[in-house]
């Protein structure tokens, strides 16, 4: 039995020292299409382990968009250590849509493109900025980023959209 709890330790211990959040990557991913070159309307969602041995079981999620001739992206997520700073843990910026989240690749939840995407957007930008807790995060049970990506997609239920179980605080 005590060799079960060293062996749990140590990995618990080796999640939480793989690495240095400050840094991880946080490049473009490249699987959003190239805003320049790409006319049509877009909405993607992803999703992307957490950071750190909470990678093992949750993901953290973000909804980007681009309208019809943008040449970027707009990034729509909760970030829950902006609150440390003082800033909103809501963070609607102009940004690479696809990045790894800190060392993680993202996988593409929705693809949306083309007619009809610039008013999905209108709504996406109209759910988020009417989210409830822009200032409040805790980790369990919410709200957090998933919080805010199932409170966006439960406003716009035409993204047709489920996250996945490891969205831990999507049922906030």
């Amino acid at each position: 039995m005590k060799k079960t709890y060293a062996f749990l330790l140590a990995l618990v211990l080796a999640g939480c020292t793989g690495g240095d959040w400050r840094t991880a990557s946080r490049e473009p991913a490249g699987i959003a299409p190239d805003p320049t070159s790409t006319p049509e309307a877009v909405v993607q969602i992803y999703a992307a382990p957490a950071w750190g041995w909470r990678g093992w079981f949750a993901v953290h999620t973000w909804i980007s968009t681009k309208g019809t001739g943008d040449d970027q992206y707009t990034v729509y997520e909760v970030i829950g250590w902006r609150q440390k700073s003082g800033l909103p843990v809501l963070r609607i910026e102009k940004d690479a849509p696809d990045r790894y989240w800190f060392g993680e690749r993202p996988e593409l939840l929705a693809d949306q493109r083309g007619a009809g995407v610039d008013a999905l957007i209108a709504q996406i930008d109209a759910a988020a900025r009417s989210y409830p807790w822009p200032n409040q995060y805790k980790v369990f049970p919410g709200p957090n980023s998933n919080t805010f990506t199932a409170w966006v997609l439960k406003q716009t239920p035409q993204l047709n959209v489920s996250l996945p179980f490891s969205a831990i605080g999507s049922g906030y």
